[in-house]
């Protein structure tokens, strides 16, 4: 070791260790995350949610606070804006989205949702500001309705449920390390 060089200190004194650990932690780079749920009804339709604070239709769900588990963010979400409480089924779909506008990168989750029943399904309404409408739509309707990414993520997200195994994409096209060139 050269002379001004700092040793780190030694993981038998676990106050100075993990001193040091939340020092290297702060300087992390951080991820957004969302977290949405794939919810269908007895027809095999989509539940989609109108946000009012941006243009179009989305997937239920929204961003993790700080610290949250992805499925906890999503069940929250749903709750919060929906009033619907599930107990989700598996993850369908993780997606790395890359800057886009003034956003840093992102971790997208899509996790099954079920079937909801008929009545259940038809007294679904918006419970707070952040939502202006909640429809069930034919998947084709939903690729019309959302945006590209989005909707492609939707299309593999229901690929997935099919198969019963998740799958990870690259930008919202399925991750390849050949077509990504690693």
């Amino acid at each position: 070791m050269s002379t001004g060089e700092v040793r780190p200190p030694s993981p038998a004194d676990p106050e100075a260790w993990n001193a040091y650990l939340a020092e290297g932690n702060a300087t992390q780079p951080r991820k957004r995350v969302a977290a949405d749920v794939l919810i269908r009804d007895e027809s095999g339709r989509v539940l989609l949610v109108k946000p009012t604070y941006k243009p179009g239709w989305d997937l239920p769900g929204g961003m993790a606070e700080a610290n949250e588990p992805p499925h906890e963010a999503a069940m929250r979400e749903l709750v919060e804006e929906l009033g619907l409480e599930l107990a989700l089924g598996g993850l369908l779909v993780v997606d790395w989205a890359p800057p886009h506008g003034p956003w840093d990168d992102q971790l997208c989750f899509i996790f099954d949702g079920g079937v909801l029943d008929g009545v259940r399904a038809d007294e679904l309404r918006p419970r707070d500001a952040e939502l202006s409408d909640a429809s069930f739509v034919t998947a084709a309707d939903a690729q019309a309705l959302l945006r590209p990414r989005l909707a492609r993520r939707l299309d593999v997200a229901i690929r997935a449920l099919a198969a019963g195994l998740p799958e990870y994409l690259y930008d919202g096209t399925s991750y390849s390390p050949m077509a990504h060139g690693f």
